[in-house]
């Protein structure tokens, strides 16, 4: 079975499922360098100021022509995710999951092409040019500097059908040590991982505050 793309408003839960999986998508970083001159040398020195936000672009493919409805009511979904909640006065935050890419983002752009109609004039077939944004925000740059501190190793990315062992034989080599991850998140059913979510990986020796019990 084809595994589907999906974009999940994470203030609402909404998910919203891909029709046609994308051909192929593009992820993009740049730094920003500001050029020191020197009096004396033969070229500036290049001094590092920031990083700029990772981007994910792609073209999507909605299609109701076998349904015989407007496309609009698909394509209006994911455009509205562009539209500013109430309850937090900004466009929502958005997880974007296909396989093994998950991607936390806000909508940035979508450039609608309606390429197939009805008699009447109705589209039933677009196509949406969409780029997203990663989300960063300071409580995630203070997490993802807290990684490399002796508290914990680093911050792990739920993905699509993870478990627990999953996780601990990938950060761990030993899927039997799922439980540290557990306990260190405060995990009470780790059949259920929630899609997006981030897990905070402790470092091995651990000790369980409760029972005492080391797992290493």
């Amino acid at each position: 079975m084809v595994e589907k793309a999906t974009i999940t408003n994470t203030v609402t839960g909404e998910r919203i499922p891909v029709y046609l999986n994308p051909e192929e998508y593009t992820l993009a970083k740049t730094m920003n360098y500001a050029q020191v001159t020197v009096p004396g040398l033969s070229s500036p020195i290049l001094q590092f100021v920031n990083g700029n936000l990772q981007t994910l672009n792609m073209e999507l493919l909605v299609d109701t022509y076998e349904d015989d409805r407007d496309v609009r009511e698909l394509t209006d979904r994911i455009f509205n995710l562009m539209s500013i909640d109430p309850g937090t006065h900004a466009p929502p935050v958005l997880l974007f999951a296909w396989s093994s890419l998950t991607f936390l983002c806000v909508l940035a752009s979508v450039n609608q092409r309606f390429i197939l109609f009805r008699q009447d004039g109705t589209p039933v077939r677009a196509r949406l040019q969409v780029a997203f944004n990663e989300y960063r925000n300071a409580e995630l740059e203070a997490k993802e500097v807290k990684r490399e501190t002796s508290d914990y190793s680093k911050l792990h990315t739920v993905m699509q059908r993870e478990t627990l062992s999953l996780i601990a034989e990938e950060v761990y080599g030993d899927p039997h040590l799922w439980r540290p991850i557990a306990l260190f998140n405060g995990i009470n059913t780790p059949r259920t991982l929630v899609t997006g979510s981030q897990l905070m990986i402790p470092r091995l020796p651990y000790r369980d505050p409760e029972s005492g019990e080391v797992y290493e």
